[in-house]
C-alpha cells in the first residue's frame, strides 16, 4: 500500500489531539514536515516526531518546495486559513484545511475555483461526520423506523459563564466555531435546504460583539425541519439529538466520546477509546408494522474521526470522488455567512 506523505501547518492544540493520534494507528500515512511559528514549544511531541523522521521549521516554503508531499493539512488559526490555503493551492498542493474553513462565501469559491482549475484535492476538516452520535442518528435515518423524518434537533451545548466583555468578529463566534460542526452534518444529510432562519445572540454580557448562543433552522422539502442549536449557557444541557418522524422518536443524551478521551490523553488504538457505555445509548420509540409501540436502546456506531483521512487518501491517491463535494462546502459558508448578512 502506498504510503501518503502528509506535512502540516501549525502544531498546536488541534494537530495533536484531532489529527496525529489517528495518523498513528494508521499505517500508510507519513508525516514528512511539520511547519510551526515556534519550534520546541511542545518539545516532548515534536522530539518524538522528529525520532521517526518527520522535519520541523518554521518556513513553509519548505513545504511548498518538497514535491514529495501529497497533502498538506493546514491547522492554524481561523483567520489565517484562506491566505494559507490559497498560497498553498497556488503552489500545487492537494489541502485539507481545519475548519472553519473561511469566513466569506467569496473566499471559498476563490479557493475551490483554484483547486478545480489546477486539478488539486482542497476539503475542510469535517471530522464530526464521523461522531459516533452522529454515525447513529444517520443509520436510524436509513433503517426507517422513524418513518418520514419531521424534525430534527442537534445540540453542542456547553456551561461556560463569563463575566468579562468578549468582543471580536462574526468569525470569532459559537456559529462559526459550533455551527459549522452542525450544519455540515445536516448538509450532509438532507442536502442544501430551501429556506434557512436564525436567532444569533450575545447572552452571557449584553456588550458582548461575540455570538455565544443560536438556534438556526433549516427547511427542506416535505415539511422537514433540521434545527441546529448551541449555547455556552446551559448547565442542564438539551439533549445532543431530537428527532421526530412518523413512525418513531429517537433521542440521544449524550455526545460522541473520542473528545473527552482525548482530552484525557486516551488515545485512539486504545481499548475502549471512544466507545459509548450502554447508559449513554440513544432511545428509540417506534410502532412496528402491527402498530404496537416499541422501545428500546440502539448500541452507538463506533466514531473514528481518522476516516477524513482515509477518504483523503482514497480521492488523492487512488481517485476517489471527494467525501465532501464542492457543492456542500460552498453551502456550508453560505449558510453561515448569511447569518450576519443583516448585521
Amino acid at each position: 500500500m502506498k504510503k501518503m506523505k502528509i506535512a502540516y501547518v501549525g502544531f498546536g492544540k488541534s494537530t495533536n489531539r484531532y489529527h496525529i493520534p489517528y495518523l498513528q494507528t494508521r499505517d500508510n500515512f507519513e508525516i514528512v514536515r511539520i511547519v510551526t511559528p515556534t519550534l520546541m514549544k511542545n518539545p516532548e511531541a515534536q522530539l518524538a516526531l522528529e525520532a521517526t523522521g518527520t522535519l520541523f521549521s518554521t518556513d513553509i516554503q519548505d513545504i511548498i518546495q518538497d514535491k514529495t508531499i501529497d497533502l498538506v493539512v493546514v491547522v492554524t488559526p481561523a483567520k489565517s486559513h484562506f491566505a494559507l490555503a490559497k498560497q498553498l493551492l497556488q503552489a500545487g498542493k492537494n489541502v485539507l484545511l481545519d475548519k472553519p474553513a473561511v469566513e466569506k462565501l467569496t473566499e471559498m469559491q476563490e479557493l475551490v475555483a483554484l483547486a478545480q482549475d489546477a486539478n488539486l484535492f482542497f476539503m475542510p476538516f469535517q471530522n464530526r461526520r464521523f461522531d459516533s452520535d452522529f454515525l447513529t442518528v444517520k443509520k436510524m435515518i436509513e433503517t426507517g423506523y422513524l418513518g418520514r423524518v419531521i424534525d430534527i434537533q442537534v445540540h453542542m451545548d456547553h456551561f461556560r459563564p463569563d463575566d468579562t466583555t468578549v468582543t471580536g468578529s462574526n468569525f470569532d463566534g459559537a456559529f462559526y466555531g459550533h455551527g459549522v460542526h452542525l450544519v455540515d452534518q445536516m448538509v450532509s444529510l438532507f442536502g442544501s435546504p430551501e429556506k434557512v432562519q436564525y436567532d444569533i445572540r450575545s447572552t452571557r454580557q449584553p456588550l458582548s460583539t461575540l455570538d455565544d448562543h443560536f438556534a438556526v433552522d433549516l427547511f427542506y422539502p416535505d415539511h422537514l425541519k433540521a434545527s441546529v442549536h448551541a449555547t455556552e449557557s446551559a448547565l442542564v444541557p438539551y439533549p445532543k439529538w431530537l428527532i421526530q418522524g412518523t413512525k418513531g422518536t429517537f433521542i440521544k443524551q449524550d455526545v460522541d466520546q473520542q473528545e473527552n478521551d482525548l482530552k484525557a490523553g486516551i488515545m485512539p488504538g486504545t481499548a475502549g477509546f471512544g466507545e459509548d457505555s450502554p447508559q449513554a445509548y440513544g432511545h428509540l420509540t417506534y410502532l412496528n408494522q402491527n402498530g404496537d409501540r416499541i422501545e428500546k436502546y440502539i448500541p452507538s456506531e463506533m466514531g473514528d474521526y481518522g476516516r477524513i483521512y482515509d477518504a483523503a487518501y482514497e480521492t488523492v491517491i487512488n481517485g476517489a470522488e471527494k467525501l465532501i463535494t464542492d457543492a456542500q462546502m460552498l453551502r456550508v459558508i453560505e449558510i453561515l455567512e448569511g447569518g450576519f448578512e443583516n448585521g
